[in-house]
């Protein structure tokens, strides 16, 4: 495993080389340290699933670099609009309904797909070089707590560690909640994990009758 500094110049493009030559690498975000691999090759998403020991019917997110991105690849309605205007870049997950067209990766065999905009330059500025959405999942054992350092996170994953190609170092993480995720396909939005930005928050910006 390679291992760069995220102050490095060259840092963005070797993430960015290593998500095109279907690798997996070890990353900050504005939450927790995330396991990234393109989200739209069966290939790559396998190899996030077999380091995390997680079985295939828990679905994995991805990031984008911002709102317009998303249109490619999901259907971004009103309720998303409008917490975007508040929340993105930020701590928020927004479950949408994928478009037809998009069926690999973390899109194959579901309806929809995960969006996440972090507030974190790099991981932008790196969604935006690779050109592609690329997954986010916390980097550790399914079922374990996540660490906030790399050194920690390689220790935990053990074996698994070594399917990671890159990781990018942005020292010991500060403890944060992981970030809420709310599912925008239906009729009424649900909160399917409340995280970073409290539930009442999420109700006061969609309105009062929305309150589950």
């Amino acid at each position: 495993m390679d291992v760069c500094k995220i102050n490095d110049a060259n840092c963005i493009a070797k993430a960015a080389a290593t998500l095109q030559a279907g690798g997996v690498i070890l990353y900050p975000t504005d939450t927790l340290y995330g396991l990234g691999a393109d989200a739209l090759s069966d290939e790559a998403v396998e190899k996030v699933r077999a380091i995390k020991g997680r079985e295939n019917g828990k679905p994995i997110h991805a990031i984008f670099a911002d709102l317009d991105s998303v249109g490619e690849y999901a259907e971004v309605n009103d309720f998303a609009r409008m917490l975007a205007k508040r929340y993105l870049p930020g701590p928020l997950t927004l479950v949408l309904k994928k478009r037809k067209e998009i069926q690999a990766g973390i899109a194959r065999d579901i309806d929809t797909i995960g969006v996440r905009i972090p507030q974190n330059k790099f991981c932008r500025a790196l969604a935006r070089e690779f050109g592609r959405p690329f997954t986010t999942t916390s980097a550790n054992k399914s079922g374990k707590s996540p660490e906030h350092s790399v050194k920690d996170i390689v220790k935990q994953l053990g074996r698994g560690a070594k399917k990671i190609d890159l990781a990018i170092d942005a020292g010991e993480l500060p403890p944060s909640e992981p970030s809420t995720v709310i599912d925008l396909t239906g009729t009424r939005p649900i909160i399917l994990r409340e995280g970073a930005i409290a539930a009442g928050e999420i109700w006061d910006e969609l309105g009062v009758g929305m309150r589950e």
